[in-house]
């Protein structure tokens, strides 16, 4: 038994596109960040740092986004969203998940000029690919969600940056994604802080 705690909008968005791309069955359990449902004692309870994502697997949490990114990837060998073909090749998924995770998200946090200059980095290791790697994997999910946010705030166009502005179309064109926003829109998104 699987279930998601997430907040929409929020990191927790690439494993609950994930999820949907395997066709996996969950329980989704929306929190809501700006009540403050993530500090509930009973949320806590199950993830102590009060953050979200959180996947239970039979009620044993899993926590952080590359973590549950590669487990839903790892169980469903059949999606394809991991590379097994070499060392190498799953080198550079741990390469780009490491990337994203500590340099485009924490950038956001730091303003707008790091920011920029985050996704200019990403723009760059994209390159003339049409995925992050050979082929869609769940490292494209990760990079998405971030550009997603990118995006989704006033004045921005997804074409900013070329290369990831064409991956940002080919994303929202997959079924899982617009499933998941269609979800989470519905529950409501928040602004971050």
């Amino acid at each position: 038994m699987l279930t998601l705690y997430f907040a929409p909008g929020a990191s927790s968005m690439a494993p609950h596109i994930a999820l949907h791309e395997v066709g996996a069955v969950f329980e989704p359990r929306p929190l809501s960040l700006s009540r403050k449902e993530n500090r509930d004692p009973a949320y806590l309870a199950i993830n102590p740092e009060g953050k979200v994502p959180t996947l239970l697997i039979d009620d044993r949490p899993l926590t952080e986004v590359a973590a549950i990114l590669f487990y839903v990837a790892r169980t469903n060998s059949g999606a394809k969203l991991w590379p097994f073909s070499s060392v190498e090749s799953e080198a550079q998924a741990f390469s780009w998940m490491s990337f994203i995770a500590s340099t485009i998200h924490p950038a956001r946090r730091r303003g707008e000029e790091h920011f920029v200059k985050a996704f200019h980095l990403a723009e760059h290791r994209m390159g003339g690919r049409l995925w992050a790697l050979d082929d869609y994997s769940v490292v494209d999910i990760h990079l998405f969600r971030l550009y997603w946010r990118f995006v989704n705030t006033p004045h921005r166009s997804p074409d900013t940056f070329p290369a990831l502005g064409a991956h940002y179309e080919r994303m929202m064109a997959r079924p899982a994604v617009r499933r998941t926003i269609e979800i989470e829109s519905a529950v409501g998104y928040e602004r971050p802080a």
